[in-house]
């Protein structure tokens, strides 16, 4: 028989290769004469990046950078061979994960430290960009990442603003004549899985800025504010990025990429799926075994288990999946087309001995399925 073993990383636990790792040793150790092929995907979220380094032939390019709170800190990126291509991780650089809980605040966040992986990104000479923009501490529209590459956010004094969140309300003329030069020569695309507004109630501060550190008070101010530098961005550039499905994305950088970038947005597990090259690795697979943290409701819009069903229904290839956790209902499996779905969890545990315990965990699951299937056989 012949797997692809397709998954996600286990957020906080195993990577997508860790994963790869545990379903193969459970599946041999009852179909040892099994083909198995491991292409581990992402969504363009945290941890892109190491899934991209596993595909192409790529260096570390070691940067020193802001963090979201104009910290100075060691960050990097994947510089292709040839130098040609670029892939970034908003995260490394304006990600939660750099911050501590008490440190979450959007109002003073920025993604200028993104601009500033760009910026080292483009003076090397690439000729394409992958931004992958999950992850992210910010809801400064981009205006981090402009500021980066030469754009000046004035008030109506003529002043330049600090690009933060909370400062968007007060931006009202955007100068572009510093940007840098080569920045118009270059491909960027952005990895994005929402397609959330810029503002309004299903905007970036409303849905995200809560979980950055927001209070209701200063969600209200961050969604005038993206509402405010949406106007200045018409004004400037006769783009209307409200009408622009995904600009909210990451505290509004979705759209200050088109902006700014120039750049397009694309699914984040189709960029990788094409980097993988799943579409003609998966021919002739029995099974396609995918899995995530935890499979719920919002698995169904952009998340890569959803990619990997779309992949699998066009070639009629059956799709397992194995989780952390499940939260979908009868209805909901058959809806989208899944086979065969596990929570690899044995008994009641803690969240720490659950994430502790993922790996061997996984190899049971994985080897109790195998099972199943040879008694079809």
């Amino acid at each position: 028989m012949k797997f692809v073993l397709a998954p996600d990383k286990y957020k906080g636990s195993l990577s997508g290769a860790e994963f790869c790792n545990a379903v193969e040793e459970g599946i041999l150790k009852v179909l040892p004469k099994a083909t198995i092929l491991k292409k581990p995907l992402a969504d363009g979220g945290d941890g892109t990046i190491a899934v991209v380094k596993h595909y192409l032939n790529a260096d570390t390019i070691s940067v020193q950078v802001n963090d979201p709170l104009f910290r100075v800190i060691d960050s990097g990126y994947l510089l292709s061979h040839d130098s040609k291509t670029a892939f970034i991780e908003m995260s490394e650089a304006s990600g939660l994960k750099l911050l501590h809980s008490g440190e979450l605040n959007c109002m003073e966040t920025t993604s200028f430290g993104t601009g500033e992986l760009i910026l080292d990104a483009l003076e090397k000479g690439v000729a394409k960009i992958i931004l992958g923009i999950g992850g992210s501490a910010t809801n400064d529209g981009g205006m981090g990442i402009a500021a980066a590459l030469g754009y000046e956010f004035l008030d109506k004094d003529g002043n330049v603003l600090k690009p933060i969140g909370k400062n968007l309300k007060a931006v009202a003329t955007i100068c572009k004549n510093l940007v840098y030069k080569k920045l118009s020569q270059v491909k960027v695309k952005v990895a994005c899985d929402v397609s959330n507004p810029f503002y309004g109630n299903n905007g970036a501060a409303f849905v995200y800025g809560p979980q950055k550190g927001a209070s209701e008070k200063e969600v209200k101010l961050l969604d005038e504010g993206l509402k405010n530098f949406a106007d200045c961005i018409h004004a400037e550039f006769n783009v209307d990025v409200q009408d622009i499905p995904g600009a909210g994305a990451a505290g509004g950088v979705g759209g200050g990429a088109i902006v700014f970038l120039n750049a397009t947005l694309t699914s984040g597990i189709d960029l990788i799926k094409e980097l993988a090259d799943f579409d003609k690795v998966i021919y002739g697979a029995d099974w396609i075994i995918t899995g995530e943290g935890k499979l719920d409701a919002q698995t169904l819009s952009g998340k890569t288990i959803a990619g990997v069903l779309t992949a699998a229904h066009k070639k009629n290839i059956k799709v397992a999946a194995l989780c952390g956790a499940v939260e979908l209902t009868p209805e909901q499996q058959e809806e989208i087309g899944l086979h065969y779905v596990c929570s690899i969890l044995r008994g009641v545990s803690s969240l720490e001995d659950a994430l502790g315990n993922s790996y061997d965990n996984l190899v049971t699951a994985s080897y109790n399925f195998a099972k199943l299937l040879k008694k079809g056989l």
